[in-house]
């Protein structure tokens, strides 16, 4: 009788011990399935990204009006981006703005460009306390095409030819772009505002065509007659960034940079100011407003420097691109 209760405790034991291990291995198993999943997730939340493309057009066509006018058609598409990356107190943050536009009127056989721009930031951070950063920021300003001043053919009846051969080149791709590479400190006293110091900024500007490198006060090479392709500038850049979100309907951002050049006239200040209005009306309708603002004293406008501003307003279809990252 004692080794039948010898046999079933050992049995007992046994089956238990089992259970146990198998129970064991099991919650294991779920708690490492478990745990890639928030692995993988904490890996790739790292990542932020967002992309938004808009293209907007009018088109007026005119019969038998008496007050006149002409017949136009306005095309403008936009990409703006951002991919921006953080792991603790380190922070990598990319912009990338691109804007294309033309118009095609029939007082003119020719197609003229009435918007182009690449605005590309790149900043790298790390945060030194609660508000303040160390920076280290990039940035690249250019255009995609050759731009024309067209005059008025001084022939009867012009032609496309006559109206080609009367343009005046204003600026292309390189012609001018200003690049840059700026060591800072960044303020960020709310999230709607940040305003990013760097003493130590040096980049070029660049006129890949001779022909403007007069009108952007280029140096002149060897010879002392032709200008130089490039400008190595060196200074102080202050940029400030404001966003504000209502309701995620009316969206406003505006940038404003502020440039001093050690090496020459740095109380004369470069200055970009750039605004941007964006109310969506509908899911893939928005209305958009845009200014932007130039001051610099190196560009020449009919012989002198004066300030540049251009607008424009757009009812725009727009697309929001799902995150890469999730």
């Amino acid at each position: 009788m004692k080794k039948c209760f010898i046999v079933l405790a050992a049995f007992l034991m046994t089956a238990g011990s089992s259970i146990f291990a198998q129970n064991a291995a099991q919650n294991a198993a779920n708690a490492i399935a478990e745990a890639k999943p928030d692995e993988k997730k904490a890996k790739e939340s790292l990542w932020k990204d967002d992309a938004v493309a808009s293209v907007g057009f009018t088109n007026t066509q005119l019969t038998n009006w008496a007050a006149g006018g002409y017949n136009t058609l306005t095309l403008l598409a936009s990409l703006d981006g951002n991919a921006n990356y953080a792991d603790g107190p380190m922070y990598w943050n990319n912009h990338l703005q691109l804007d294309y536009g033309f118009i095609r009127s029939a007082d003119k056989p020719v197609t003229q460009k009435n918007n182009d721009r690449i605005y590309f930031e790149s900043k790298w951070g790390y945060k030194a306390t609660e508000k303040l950063n160390y920076t280290a920021k990039y940035n690249f300003r250019s255009q995609f095409s050759n731009n024309y001043d067209y005059k008025n053919p001084t022939v009867t009846d012009p032609s496309r030819k006559d109206w080609l051969d009367s343009r005046v080149l204003k600026s292309g791709f390189l012609a001018p772009a200003y690049t840059d590479i700026g060591f800072g400190i960044d303020w960020v006293p709310s999230k709607w505002l940040v305003v990013n110091f760097a003493p130590v900024t040096g980049g070029f500007t660049i006129v890949r065509d001779e022909l403007l490198r007069a009108q952007y006060k280029m140096p002149l090479a060897e010879d002392g007659v032709t200008y130089k392709p490039a400008k190595f500038e060196f200074g102080a850049k202050l940029t400030t960034d404001m966003k504000f979100t209502i309701n995620e309907v009316f969206n406003y951002k505006t940038q404003l940079v502020l440039f001093s050049n050690y090496l020459d006239n740095p109380q004369n200040l470069r200055v970009n100011w750039d605004n941007q209005i964006d109310w969506q009306i509908a899911k893939h309708f928005a209305v958009t407003f845009k200014t932007y603002l130039i001051y610099d004293e190196n560009i020449l406008i009919e012989g002198v420097p004066k300030t540049q501003f251009k607008e424009y307003l757009m009812i725009n279809y727009t697309y929001k691109f799902k995150p890469f990252h999730r």
